[in-house]
């Protein structure tokens, strides 16, 4: 039996001590291999050529040449899955460099240098750990359909099934007669960037997206997305109502359950349970989509690593609701699509690029 080759990665971090310290980690795990370290993004480029690394780890704020600019130059011409590790402070920065084609992030405790450092050792180990599971081109394809589609820009092409009968505008606030719940995990966030930004806000659909996030991040997220697309787009908190031509984001410190109450779709958000797997849970947000709108749900199951959304999608389906998985062209991680699909319990596979006309034809069904 041949003998597994180590995962090879480069570290790139104008921060000695960080340097070290993420090298120190990730060669304590006998799978991975540091074939370099880089103090600044111009360094990081000239070894990222030369050594083609399985997966590097990127500091963002660097002397000489940034993240974003190293991102640009190396996803154009020697595409590789790039892990962000930036602090909480950063944020924002994280979800433009996913834009740009890095795979995920860690977020590191603080944005000095820190001994604290040492606590994001099982989240990389995984992180790096996925490239195994990658489609690079997926990734790549993915970062320049993003760009192409004006999320960096704000610009929007908007999809309808139909020219709208009334102003978007007349339209918000009104209870969704449908209902369109996503979960995503790794990868997701460019793929929820790119459907909003081309969905037509005035389909008559309310949206519930939960993200695979750590809670600091979520609300950022959404604050993102409401900004670069032509949805409104906010963290949801509990008592909040689903309306039409918004859409409500699971915080990444619990799950996001729905309820219908009178002629209202309502949101409550629920603490997390010591057994569950995963934080915020798509499950649990299917599950109770199901229950509160029945046939009148829609599940779509994008990218991500993991079984969360194989329970979800059973209970649209047993409810009458409807089930698309993204396909493996254009899924970044096939993980949470294929579990979806071996339920037997979706109705379609469809690449992310016709994700948007799939919903738009739910809409007006």
């Amino acid at each position: 039996m041949a003998e597994t080759k180590p995962i090879r990665v480069l570290v790139i971090d104008d921060s000695a001590f960080n340097r070290q310290t993420i090298s120190a980690i990730l060669e304590g795990n006998p799978g991975i291999q540091v074939i370099g370290r880089a103090g600044d993004g111009e360094e990081g480029l000239k070894l990222a050529f030369q050594l083609s690394p399985d997966v590097i780890t990127l500091d963002l704020e660097m002397p000489k040449m940034d993240g974003f600019s190293f991102l640009r130059l190396l996803m154009s011409k020697q595409p590789t899955p790039v892990i962000v590790i930036s602090g909480y402070a950063t944020r924002e920065n994280v979800f433009k460099a996913l834009e740009l084609g890095a795979l995920d992030f860690v977020a590191k405790p603080s944005r000095t240098i820190s001994s604290e450092l040492r606590s994001i050792k099982d989240e990389l180990l995984q992180k790096v750990a996925l490239v195994t599971k990658l489609r690079m081109v997926s990734l790549t394809d993915r970062a320049a359909r993003t760009r192409q589609a004006g999320t960096m820009s704000g610009a929007h092409r908007i999809v309808s099934p139909d020219p709208p009968s009334a102003p978007p505008s007349r339209k918000e606030g009104l209870a969704p007669p449908r209902l369109v719940a996503i979960g995503a995990s790794t990868g997701g966030p460019p793929a929820i960037n790119q459907i909003l930004a081309t969905l037509d806000p005035s389909l008559l659909v309310g949206l519930v997206i939960t993200q695979h996030m750590p809670a600091k991040f979520t609300k950022a997220f959404a604050e993102r997305l409401d900004r670069t697309t032509p949805w409104r787009v906010r963290e949801a908190e509990s008592g909040d109502t689903v309306t039409v031509g918004s859409a409500l984001i699971a915080p990444g410190s619990g799950s996001m359950i729905l309820r219908k109450e009178g002629g209202q779709l309502k949101v409550e958000i629920q603490a997390p349970d010591p057994s569950d797997r995963f934080v915020p849970s798509v499950d649990k947000m299917l599950e109770s989509a199901a229950r509160a709108m029945g046939a009148d749900a829609l599940a779509i199951i994008l990218t991500g690593m993991g079984g969360d959304g194989g329970k979800g999608v059973r209970a649209i389906k047993g409810a009458g609701g409807r089930v698309f998985a993204e396909a493996p062209e254009t899924a970044v991680i096939f993980g949470m699509p294929q579990e979806a699909i071996a339920t037997g319990m979706v109705d379609d596979v469809v690449p992310l690029g016709g994700m948007v006309d799939a919903i738009a034809r739910f809409g007006k069904k």
